[in-house]
């Protein structure tokens, strides 16, 4: 018998255990930074080749190019997941972007010996705005939360190049960041994230149409 068209797809409903939560956290370390420099290396080479002075090249890759790229490849560990609740996805979100702010601050502090306090609210801006992300990917709107979490992560860095300019525009980016963590926080809930999903029937070696 042919399922109706609009069947939903039936998917266990899944909460992720102490090891799956380790696993995400890991990802932000090892694929996030990875995908990062990577894709980092041809967007820099495209900005020292195209920019009129080195600030201006700085411009382009720091405020421009690290927003979108940073931000892309820490959410990009959350499409790998299933059946999850609203809040679990936001929660695994967070993860990503704490395990690669951690190992950003890493980097600070131990090779290029940035005073630990200063690098601090950066190793948390990451963990907030990865799960601005990914509240936009549990409620299926990506794309507008991505964008936010870059405009957050845009302002933060371009104040930073304008030295103190960054006690301003910086510390209100990392401040907005947490906030918007917290109150998009308190509006996932435990709904199924992948509710309104639906299946394709596909026939089987027989030529039968099953689920």
């Amino acid at each position: 018998m042919t399922p109706a068209a609009d069947e939903q797809r039936t998917i266990p409903l899944h909460r992720p255990d102490l090891r799956e939560k380790l696993f995400f956290f890991v990802s932000g370390i090892i694929i996030s930074v990875p995908l990062t420099l990577y894709i980092g290396a041809f967007t820099d080479q495209l900005c020292m080749v195209s920019a009129i002075s080195l600030f201006y090249a700085t411009i382009c890759t720091t405020a421009i190019f690290t927003p979108l790229i940073e931000e892309f490849a820490k959410a990009y560990p959350l499409f790998y997941r299933h059946g999850e609740t609203e809040r679990s996805i936001f929660l695994l979100g967070f993860l990503v972007g704490l395990g690669f702010g951690i190992s950003e601050f890493l980097v600070y502090v131990l090779a290029l010996e940035v005073p630990i306090p200063i690098r601090l609210p950066g190793l948390f801006f990451h963990a907030a705005s990865t799960s601005i992300t990914a509240y936009g990917i549990a409620t299926k709107r990506p794309l507008g939360f991505y964008l936010i979490a870059v405009v957050l992560h845009f302002s933060n860095n371009f104040s930073a190049l304008l030295g103190t300019v960054w006690f301003i525009g910086g510390i209100g980016a990392v401040a907005i960041a947490y906030f918007l963590s917290w109150y998009l926080y308190r509006k996932t809930s435990d709904r199924f994230a992948d509710a309104h999903e639906r299946y394709q029937p596909f026939k089987s070696d027989r030529g039968s149409i099953r689920p």
